[in-house]
């Protein structure tokens, strides 16, 4: 079996999802109904259900979602991690029905235009109360944030970073550096791993192969190794440029190279120990 350990659901009549362009295909209501048969389909029995706005109302819903649905083994929500009552308000999620599964907060760092956000001493304040209440850090950052990444992680070691779509490399263009360097670095820290996730849309929407996404995914199995890599499909937003099950194939392909023992921990081990799942 396999572990998604990355998707989002949504509900436009419930709320607005400002970052979706008012034209987007994805412009609509996704739901764990709609993901479960392809993710039935294709061998995948857990999945791990991942916040998409900084808006508090929403973490509780998609615990609840959890609580009802055997799909969604985990819950990556988002609270504001500068609110100085941080550690209560995380106690406050895990007592919610559907709390017992949360594994995670996420910020939208991508979106903060400090490039040292993570570092400012009130959102290490936050951190380090998500690290003492056992849960990990999601990071949604692109390529020039992945420095901060690195410094956030060697302050914190007792926090498990977890970086989202690989710090989202430049695979439109084909280039690597300086994302590979600063990847390393962060994977060069042991409280660090990362989603193969997200790369399809990061490509050529319309054109992209499995050429286009290999040097970076194997940028990140020679960084992280398989123990510390896991699959992610980031749907909805992957049907931009693929199905669901061209996505879970193109991951299978791309790790095919691999002993059985370290594709089973990329598809499932991996996350089933990072998220506690």
């Amino acid at each position: 079996m396999t572990v998604d350990a990355h998707h989002h659901v949504w509900d436009l009549s419930v709320r607005d999802q400002d970052w979706i362009d008012q034209h987007s295909p994805i412009r609509r209501d996704f739901t764990v109904a709609d993901l479960e048969p392809a993710a039935r389909a294709v061998g995948i029995d857990r999945t791990v259900l991942v916040q998409t706005v900084t808006v508090a109302e929403e973490t509780p819903e998609l615990l609840a979602l959890a609580d009802v649905h055997d799909l969604v083994a985990g819950v990556v929500g988002w609270t504001d991690l500068t609110r100085p009552d941080v550690a209560d308000e995380l106690a406050r999620l895990r007592a919610l029905p559907g709390g017992a599964r949360l594994k995670g907060i996420r910020h939208q760092v991508q979106g903060e235009p400090d490039p040292d956000w993570l570092l400012r001493p009130d959102v290490l304040r936050g951190l380090t109360a998500v690290a003492e209440a056992g849960l990990v850090y999601d990071l949604v950052v692109l390529p020039h944030q992945l420095p901060a990444c690195a410094k956030a992680a060697a302050h914190l070691p007792r926090l498990t970073f977890v970086l989202d779509h690989l710090g989202k490399p430049p695979i439109a263009s084909g280039a690597l550096d300086p994302w590979a360097a600063d990847l390393r670095a962060l994977a060069a820290l042991p409280n660090t791993v990362a989603k193969l996730s997200g790369l399809v849309t990061e490509a050529d929407l319309a054109a992209w192969t499995l050429d286009d996404l290999r040097p970076y995914a194997d940028t990140a199995l020679e960084v992280f190794g398989p123990g510390r890599l896991m699959f992610g499909s980031d749907w909805p937003v992957c049907t931009l440029a693929a199905s669901y099950g061209d996505v879970v194939e193109a991951a299978r392909q791309l790790i095919a190279g691999l002993g059985e023992s370290e594709r089973t921990q990329i598809l499932e081990g991996t996350a089933i120990r990072v998220y506690r799942l």
